[in-house]
């Protein structure tokens, strides 16, 4: 099944951490969130269809994250968990590890924020530009 989540660029945007990939709702973004590579998404994890949560939910799911913005996409792929609750009304994140909380997405995932090519952040740092998360489970 794919999903996707349009978004929004913004100027605070760094997209330097380490062990986790963040796309929110909310509007302001501060310089450390730098997990965050993008504001005013249409949904968080309470919005996604009840569907993609059932396959999220798969320990045996493989899950495939793509940022993309500008014509330019990165993906990180990672693995469903039968504890996510996928509750939060307006984050949605992806982990390294197998921390599983009611904002996360998939674990244990090959890639974070800090893995996205400079280029593409450097296009997510603009407000006026539209992103995409694409979930593929």
């Amino acid at each position: 099944m794919i999903f996707d989540v349009p978004f929004s660029g913004h100027g605070n945007v760094r997209s330097l951490h380490r062990t986790t990939l963040e796309v929110t709702a909310e509007e302001r973004l501060t310089v450390r969130g730098d997990c965050i590579v993008g504001v005013g998404a249409t949904c968080g994890c309470a919005g996604l269809p009840e569907r993609l949560k059932g396959r999220l939910r798969d320990p045996g799911a493989r899950v495939r994250l793509t940022v993309s913005a500008g014509g330019i996409s990165h993906s990180i792929t990672g693995r469903g968990h039968p504890g996510l609750e996928l509750t939060h009304p307006t984050d949605i994140v992806a982990r390294r590890s197998s921390f599983a909380s009611p904002r996360t997405v998939a674990v244990e995932c090959d890639g974070a924020a800090g893995s996205l090519p400079r280029r593409l952040v450097g296009m997510l740092r603009d407000p006026a530009r539209a992103g995409l998360l694409r979930i593929e489970a």
